[in-house]
């Protein structure tokens, strides 16, 4: 099932500033923090030394001093924004209801590193993480597979559940579906995604609405049916 939806309610599931959940995604852990530091001392020290070499007046100098001393801080809204943009570009989006076809675990390579053991050799470490794989469809044919960071909750996702996202698309009759979303299970109600895309109180609210509307469609026709009878 695939509902177009307002372009006004598409950018309330998507907003062009970083949401709270963004902002922590792009936070990070906290070597992540302490390497934001880095950057913004880096970063103050750098434009301090152009300052004095090109003799540049003090209060610009003191302004983009500023601005690279808090990277730290406004460096996760900027990246969050910056890929929110991304989704944002598409002018049409739907909300998409599909099935769980097959889920299965596996481990991808996130990089390498080089480091020496105890005994002076070059050791190259693989870094991998394991990742929850979930191919999902709908009875148009439609079939997409979705990837994230494996979870304890996602041990509990077989095939046969329901499961919700937003897709995009260039096309108005969103017959080509360029992108999509975090996924929602509702039946389990957790989430499959690597970045939090949506708004999710927001998401939540609208397949309720639907499965309600679904649900008085259902009761109406089954009425009609029995009436005749």
């Amino acid at each position: 099932m695939l509902i177009p939806i307002t372009r006004e309610k598409f950018e309330q599931l998507i907003p062009l500033t970083g949401t709270a959940a963004q902002y922590r995604y792009y936070a990070g852990s906290w070597p992540d923090f302490l390497r934001k530091l880095l950057i913004s001392f880096l970063g103050v020290v750098v434009i301090w030394l152009l300052g004095e070499i090109t003799n540049s007046g003090g209060a610009t100098v003191s302004l983009f001093a500023f601005i690279a001393g808090l990277y730290w801080l406004w460096s996760p809204v900027y990246w969050a924004t910056r890929r929110n943009s991304s989704y944002r570009r598409f002018p049409y989006a739907g909300f998409w209801r599909g099935n769980v076809l097959e889920a299965f675990v596996s481990e991808e390579l996130l990089g390498t590193e080089e480091t020496v053991n105890e005994y002076g050799e070059l050791v190259i470490v693989e870094n991998r993480e394991r990742r929850i794989n979930l191919q999902v469809g709908d009875k148009n044919g439609f079939e997409i597979q979705i990837q994230a960071p494996l979870l304890r909750l996602h041990r509990n996702i077989k095939p046969g559940q329901v499961v919700e996202l937003l897709a995009l698309s260039k096309d108005p009759d969103l017959e080509r579906i360029s992108k999509v979303t975090d996924a929602y299970i509702p039946q389990l109600d957790i989430w499959v995604s690597n970045y939090p895309v949506l708004r999710r109180d927001i998401f939540v609210e609208v397949s309720e609405e639907l499965s309600g509307r679904r649900r008085k469609r259902t009761k109406a026709s089954s009425s009609r049916r029995y009436s005749r009878l």
